[in-house]
């Protein structure tokens, strides 16, 4: 079973989606707050910095930070390059995926881009700002999603987009490599562009799989009690049996992958005997 088989958007192509939308006015947002008299503060307090730091202003890694580092840019050139490629590549996944699934694969990539980095700047004195790590998480998915689909590179040359975005991953892999083992000083946070990836490519993955965690809950539940037999129900005329609260979170979850449409009319029966007892 292919991860997201049927588009999302059921009230047609967005240009601007929701999720897209809030993401950038957001950072846009945020930037012209760092551009404030009290901007250096608020960059210090919600940059990512490196685990056991070494900086002459004593800043260190707080909790919060592989969220908000986010939502921070250290020019306008590093905030307009990544909303750009954001709409260019986020937009269709939303369409596909619907705002909230889109929601949620964005800021695990980019708090899991967070994480890797963190991992490979151990006592770093240079803090982490950017979207990138979600950005090429997003890059990844389009590839995954749409692998066979032509990008222009340089708006001249067409390339598929598997290939851009393998491309891409090679050249950030070396550029990383070489900035760590020959200490080029780079400002460019590559680890965090390869981990936005890395996770993207693991979410993925996982859920072509199927796992989804109303099914987790389900199975969790079996291994507990179980009842001989479900009680009957008499509703429009029909006897069905009530469906359990795994039935229903899995019915939801179908939606909001595939859309209410994918629903057979048991489920749709289903999803309306629940709505009535409420």
């Amino acid at each position: 079973m292919s991860y997201y088989n049927q588009p999302y958007s059921p009230g047609g192509f967005q240009v601007m989606p929701p999720a897209i939308k809030t993401i950038i006015l957001a950072n846009v947002a945020v930037f012209l707050l760092q551009s404030s008299p009290i901007g250096g503060l608020f960059t210090a307090a919600g940059a990512l910095w490196p685990v056991a730091s070494h900086n002459q202003d004593g800043l260190s890694f707080q909790v919060w930070q592989p969220f908000t580092y986010m939502f921070l840019h250290g020019s306008f050139g590093h905030l307009f390059f990544n909303m750009f490629a954001l709409w260019i590549f986020g937009t269709e996944l939303e369409n596909y995926w619907g705002t909230r699934q889109f929601n949620i694969y964005y800021f695990f990539c980019g708090t899991g881009a967070a994480l890797i980095n963190l991992a490979t700047t151990i006592g770093d004195p240079y803090p982490t700002v950017g979207a990138s790590g979600a950005i090429y998480g997003v890059l990844l998915a389009f590839g995954m999603m749409f692998p066979d689909r032509y990008i222009f590179l340089y708006f001249l040359f067409p390339i598929k987009a598997k290939y851009f975005v393998a491309g891409y991953a090679t050249i950030e892999f070396l550029s990383g490599l070489g900035s760590r083992t020959m200490g080029s000083g780079s400002n460019i946070a590559h680890f965090a562009h390869l981990g936005g990836m890395l996770v993207g490519f693991l979410y993925i993955t996982i859920r072509r799989q199927g796992w989804s965690l109303p099914k987790w809950r389900h199975r969790t539940r079996a291994s507990g009690k179980h009842s001989d037999r479900a009680p009957i129900r008499r509703i429009a005329g029909n006897d069905i049996p009530p469906a359990s609260d795994a039935e229903i979170d899995a019915i939801l979850d179908k939606i909001s992958l595939h859309g209410y449409e994918s629903l057979t009319e048991e489920e749709k029966r289903k999803l309306l005997q629940a709505g009535g007892k409420q």
